[in-house]
């Protein structure tokens, strides 16, 4: 089915947005991507004129949004919903930052690199709470990449996951997602009592797009492929003319 461009935005809804390929063109490297002094005014403007009700959706950790993003502390969620913070600046992090599931995690990491040693083309992400195997400069290692870290789960335990992205894929705590990130944004202030917007790309953001979904929102799909989503843009720059308009 193909799916309509969304309606003109409206300043009584509530904004969430994925930053990778929704709101940022990707890099050859997480680290290389550049933000242009136009997005950031573009989001600053429309963070006041919702009176606050827009956040940050992403698979960084905050810390990378704020470089990013460092005018303005918006609400956040960094590592697909694994931390959050409110409007009110309030930050939240899972368990999984405690000392043992991190030092499982350790261990995977040092496993990781040692697999990496000779597939050039492959980047291994420390996140801190998750870690991230990137294929984008070798697409032809993703068969690898998946199957090193399926092999690699069980070191950490059913406290953590296999997470598929675009030419990456992220082991990180289980039990969270940015559906429920939305949710949990939702019950409060600005966001309380509005109409939710969720602009997303990739397979991370299925979760958004179901959730505002259900809760009779605007889902929004950036580029090709099959999704949840009931509204669909083309690229980043439609994503940023839409916003403008």
């Amino acid at each position: 089915m193909k799916r309509r461009r969304p309606p003109r935005p409206r300043l009584e809804w509530a904004y969430f947005f994925d930053l990778d390929g929704t709101l940022i063109d990707f890099a050859a490297t997480p680290s290389a991507v550049r933000v242009s002094e136009d997005l950031r005014l573009l989001l600053e403007r429309l963070h006041r004129a919702t009176g606050g009700a827009v956040a940050l959706m992403s698979g960084r950790p905050i810390s990378e949004i704020d470089r990013l993003f460092p005018q303005i502390p918006l609400p956040a969620a960094g590592h697909h919903g694994l931390e959050r913070r409110n409007a009110r600046g309030r930050i939240r992090r899972p368990d999984s930052a405690r000392p043992a599931p991190a030092r499982r995690l350790e261990r995977v990491r040092r496993r990781m690199a040692d697999a990496l040693q000779g597939k050039a083309g492959l980047l291994l992400e420390d996140k801190g709470l998750s870690l991230a195997l990137h294929y984008r400069r070798a697409p032809r290692l993703g068969a690898y990449a998946h199957r090193l870290a399926r092999s690699l789960l069980p070191l950490v335990g059913r406290q953590f996951c296999i997470q598929r992205g675009k030419y990456v894929v992220e082991m990180r705590p289980a039990g969270r997602d940015k559906g429920k990130g939305i949710l949990e944004f939702m019950k409060e202030t600005p966001f309380r009592g509005r109409t939710a917007v969720f602009v997303g790309d990739d397979a991370t953001d299925e979760f958004g797009f179901r959730t505002v979904n259900r809760l009779g929102g605007y889902s929004i799909k950036v580029g090709r492929g099959a999704s949840a989503a009931h509204w669909r843009l083309s690229d980043v720059r439609a994503v940023r003319d839409w916003l403008a308009s």
